[in-house]
């Protein structure tokens, strides 16, 4: 496979996501929910009691990044940080009523946008695009973190 042939995979895949991206971040302004910070909350709804640190490899940003969607939320009322039963320095990320209140809508916004996207495809190419898009997230994956750990890949 030659760089020409990636980078028509990955330019696509790029377009799709940012595309997606601004859709929500101008649907959710009437949530209150600034750029990128739906990505936070329906994890967070999904996981309660979530880690800042999980919380930011799922999402795949860097710590200083996640910190500062999650201090904004917590100002908006829409999550809360707990101290650990056990450890009270670790702080466990949960909804609030309000942040739970907007993830059905965010819910909607994304199966509307998955219906969307898979428009004229079978079934069973659908099924096929999301194991193949599963193993790409995986490859990337490594990478992503050996780089997050201030590694230089070597290309």
């Amino acid at each position: 496979m030659g760089v020409r042939i990636i980078a028509e995979i990955l330019r696509p895949i790029g377009d799709i996501a940012r595309a997606l991206d601004s859709i929500a971040n101008i649907e959710f302004k009437e949530l209150t929910l600034a750029k990128g910070q739906y990505l936070y909350l329906v994890r967070i709804c999904e996981h309660p009691g979530i880690i800042q640190e999980r919380l930011a490899e799922m999402i795949k940003v860097d710590r200083t990044t996640a910190s500062r969607a999650i201090r904004k939320l917590a100002a908006n009322g829409l999550i809360e940080r707990r101290a650990d039963e056990v450890n009270k320095k670790i702080k466990r990320l949960f909804p609030t009523e309000e942040g739970k209140q907007r993830y059905p809508l965010i819910q909607r916004e994304n199966r509307y946008s998955n219906q969307i996207a898979l428009t004229g495809l079978t079934t069973a190419e659908a099924d096929t695009l999301a194991a193949l898009l599963l193993k790409v997230r995986n490859n990337v994956a490594g990478d992503w973190e050996y780089v997050k750990k201030g590694n230089r890949r070597h290309y």
